[in-house]
């Protein structure tokens, strides 16, 4: 079942910012400044956590960045299982790859979840084809770029305006024509803007 709760409240249970509000999550509106602790009656409690509980923790945490289902979640994990490679680096390169992350990654979203909405409303294409499918996976040489129709409109002149962001090396992006192009595949080292222990999901779902 996929979470309809307040983005917020996921931060303050898994307590580092997820980064699920954009630009509010780099303020003093951040509700992480205000109420670190956990959300509930025993949030304000320190207890010693098991070695399920870390991991389950970091399952939640990884899925809920991403924002995914706990099947859609799952199936990443099992797909990484069966490619070459270490199966937490694999999976989280999977999850990278994802179209509506890559648009967030290219700033033509402000969270994972506007970009997905973007991708969802049909403002985005992959090699000039129309696609509309948040799952869809990226692979080297694509080229995604806001719908030609779409480049005029007020919300994405704002983002022509800007300065060229910083981006992760396995992607390059044309503020001025709206257009990335994926130039690698994302590797481990490239995915540090939140921590992610991901052996613990490994041993979690090893169980």
């Amino acid at each position: 079942m996929k979470y309809t709760g307040p983005d917020c409240r996921q931060c303050r249970r898994e307590g580092c910012k997820l980064y699920l509000k954009g630009e509010r999550c780099n303020s003093d509106k951040c509700t992480l400044v205000k109420k670190y602790a956990a959300p509930g009656m025993h949030g304000k409690g320190k207890k010693k956590q098991s070695g399920y509980s870390l991991q389950l923790r970091e399952k939640q945490k990884c899925k809920r960045i991403y924002g995914l289902t706990e099947k859609q979640f799952a199936l990443y994990y099992k797909k990484a299982t069966e490619m070459r490679g270490v199966t937490g680096a694999v999976m989280l390169s999977l999850l990278e790859r994802r179209l509506d992350n890559v648009v967030y990654r290219l700033g033509l979203g402000a969270s994972r979840a506007m970009a997905r909405q973007n991708v969802t409303h049909g403002h985005i294409t992959v090699n000039g084809k129309l696609v509309n499918i948040p799952s869809y996976l990226v692979k080297v040489g694509d080229v995604i770029s806001v719908k030609e129709a779409h480049k005029d409109s007020e919300m994405w002149n704002s983002i022509k305006e800007q300065k060229q962001l910083s981006l992760v090396k396995w992607l390059s992006f044309d503020n001025t024509t709206l257009t990335g192009t994926v130039v690698a595949l994302p590797e481990r080292e490239d995915i540090n803007d939140v921590e992610i222990k991901e052996h613990l999901i490994v041993e979690l779902y090893s169980k």
